[in-house]
């Protein structure tokens, strides 16, 4: 078990590694829609998505990955009704690769964002 942390990921706000890398498997803990550099959730389902998104991809690109390589998506919305919007971003950067996925309606979220993502992949390696 191998725990990937660099300098260009999200920091992790509580007691948990944001990504584990297990025989070629990288498992990545839930991410909020938090700017690293400000700190501050954006307004909108889909802003929140596309940076919740982009999040992971750095993740990825620093475990040696990429969306390509994303096996199963779990997401997480505070009300259904996202699901159209959260779907548009999502296939937007997914582009042509569909991984699994499932989209859980939950309660309220922590710092009240309105998506979490949690992914699991494959490294390049």
């Amino acid at each position: 078990m191998n725990i990937i942390h660099t300098e260009s990921m999200p920091i992790a706000n509580g007691h948990y590694s944001q990504c584990i890398e297990h025989n070629g498997i990288l498992y990545l803990s839930g991410q909020l829609p938090i700017d690293r550099e400000t700190k501050k959730i954006p307004t909108t389902i889909s802003e929140q998505t596309n940076l919740v998104l982009k999040n992971i991809e750095t993740i990825l690109h620093q475990a040696n990955s990429d969306k390509k390589h994303v096996l199963q998506v779990r997401i997480y919305i505070p009300n259904i009704q996202l699901w159209d919007e959260v779907n548009a971003a999502y296939s937007n950067f997914f582009e042509d690769h569909k991984p699994t996925r499932c989209i859980i309606p939950t309660n309220e979220l922590h710092y009240d964002a309105l998506i979490e993502v949690e992914v699991t992949a494959i490294s390049k390696l």
